[in-house]
């Protein structure tokens, strides 16, 4: 295959005749029942051939029914051989990147690394990543909304620090080893708008329904199989849209290939080179929601995905030693990932949560199937070794259960100390905080936008109290002095006040809806934050 012409097109079934008998046989092969048979035919069957023909077809009887359990012993193993190779373990896996070589951090924007399972800054303290998609550098079959400074600022100054900022393969690289500098360009100022407004950036390789090619994202046409049949059973994003053979079988083909990985490699690393140096950007999510389908599940993520993973950030670290690399979890329903322990630097877990929202059964306000896939998520992380951030979750705000969901799974993330991001920012058919036309869903943003602490040291923990806007600090006394920076949405909740029993000094920054809380070293502190 020449490199220019992207996956093979599959050849043209073959259509094979066939031979007609052109003599007849006995269903035992057996000639002198054959010749028995003739005679019969003729009236002179003799009684010797009656009687081989009435033993043969007793034989044959008693063999029909003692196969029987041959049969279901044989498939009995077959079954569990394959049971035993989805499950079989696999060993762990080393991804090696050079160490880091930062350039100076932007103001208010320090670097960002992993500490066990923290995401941390520069200083070490715990950083809480919290905020939004925002899909507008999409492709048009995705329909984006515009991102607008007025955007950055209701984000930021309703308490949220980060964007996980959607791109698009198939617009980085729209012919193949063509990378277009105009799009990479317009998520340069994508980035610098949302730092500019304290926001960090998650950039995610995005992908859904494989390629705009079949009305989704993410791979570019020439990097879909040709001359397979593309059914539109449903709009994209419906399971019946996305049984498409076409779909499916250019997703199998980027999994089982190393010539499109590579080329999508390449792809990404024409992006991390012009962000190597900023640390406005958080790190970079290798793919959006992988998934096994069409190929068996479980030993998809042993056999192709981790492996991808350790690949991904050895290519990526080696073009940029400097950010976060995010991975998703398989997304084939809510079924479990078989991880793959993954050694490697700065990885962070990110799994998307639709629980009762996409994924049903439907929520109808019992909270339990939801925490227990929130935990399983949680593990997933510790087993990778990994902090555990959420890529995506939502749920469609005019559901008889929505606010009962959105509590509940906020509640589960913050129980595990963990970051998120709504999807999506802005967009109109009911998982938008603000429309495409601009308008606020002020009921929505009061649900996200809680008080939280966006960057405190080590042992610091709070509680949020939603009836009485309070949120309760406690840090231990084993601790140097140190600066907690609290999170505070004045949008929906007006401007705090705070109070202490260590006499810890306060700061309030009405611009940036930040309350930076001084604490003296030596004695732990219990501080309030309410409105």
């Amino acid at each position: 295959m020449a490199p220019s012409d992207g996956p093979p097109a599959l050849p043209a079934p073959r259509r094979v005749a066939s031979a007609s008998a052109s003599t007849a046989t006995g269903p035992s092969g057996d000639v002198g029942v054959n010749r028995g048979a003739r005679d019969t035919m003729a009236g002179t069957a003799p009684a010797r051939v009656r009687r081989i023909t009435s033993g043969t077809a007793r034989r044959r009887r008693i063999r029909q029914i003692s196969i029987g359990p041959r049969v279901r012993m044989l498939l009995g193993s077959m079954l569990v051989a394959f049971a035993a190779w989805l499950f079989l373990p696999v060993p762990a896996l080393t991804a090696t990147v050079p160490p880091p070589s930062r350039a100076a951090a932007q103001p208010g924007l320090p670097w960002l690394s992993t500490s066990g399972d923290r995401i941390v800054d520069s200083t070490g303290r715990a950083v809480l990543l919290r905020g939004f998609n925002v899909d507008a550098l999409l492709e048009p079959t995705m329909h984006p909304s515009p991102l607008e400074a007025t955007d950055a600022a209701l984000m930021q100054q309703s308490g949220f620090d980060v964007v996980r900022l959607p791109i698009a393969w198939s617009q980085l690289e729209p012919e193949r080893g063509y990378f277009d500098s105009t799009y990479l360009d317009s998520i340069t100022r994508a980035v610098a708008l949302l730092n500019s407004h304290g926001l960090y950036v998650v950039l995610d390789m995005h992908s859904l329904g494989w390629s705009p090619a079949y009305g989704g994202s993410g791979a570019p046409a020439w990097a879909t199989v040709q001359g397979v049949p593309d059914p539109v059973w449903g709009p994209m994003p419906s399971l019946g849209r996305l049984l498409s053979p076409a779909i499916n079988v250019s997703t199998a083909y980027f999994w089982l290939s190393s010539d499109l990985q590579a080329q999508y490699f390449d792809a990404w690393t024409f992006v991390v080179q012009r962000f190597r140096h900023d640390s406005g950007v958080a790190g970079y999510d290798v793919i959006n929601e992988p998934h096994s389908f069409p190929l068996p599940p479980f030993r998809f993520d042993k056999d192709q995905l981790w492996p991808f993973y350790a690949h991904a950030v050895e290519v990526l670290g080696a073009a940029d030693p400097n950010h976060l690399f995010f991975l998703d979890n398989d997304m084939t329903g809510d079924l479990p990932t078989s991880v793959v322990p993954l050694h490697a630097p700065n990885i962070v877990y990110a799994p998307h949560v639709y629980t009762g929202s996409l994924i049903p059964p439907n929520f109808t306000g019992d909270p339990h199937a939801l925490q227990t896939h929130v935990n399983e998520l949680v593990s997933e992380g510790a087993s990778v070794p990994a902090p555990v951030w959420f890529g995506e979750f939502s749920i469609n705000i005019g559901d008889s259960y929505s606010a009962q969901w959105i509590d509940a799974v906020l509640g589960d993330f913050d129980a595990h100390h963990a970051g998120w991001a709504w999807w999506q920012w802005r967009e109109t058919s009911g998982y938008g905080v603000r429309s495409k036309t601009g308008k606020v869903n002020t009921s929505l943003l009061r649900m996200l936008a809680r008080p939280y602490l966006a960057a405190a040291p080590e042992g610091a923990v709070a509680r949020y109290l939603a009836r009485s806007a309070t949120l309760q600090i406690r840090v231990p006394a084993a601790h140097d002095a140190a600066m907690i920076d609290v999170a505070w949405p004045v949008t929906v909740l007006g401007p705090p006040r705070s109070s202490s029993t260590c006499g810890a000094t306060v700061t309030w920054d009405a611009g940036v809806a930040r309350m930076a809380v001084y604490l003296p070293g030596g004695s732990g502190c219990a501080v309030t934050v309410t409105r």
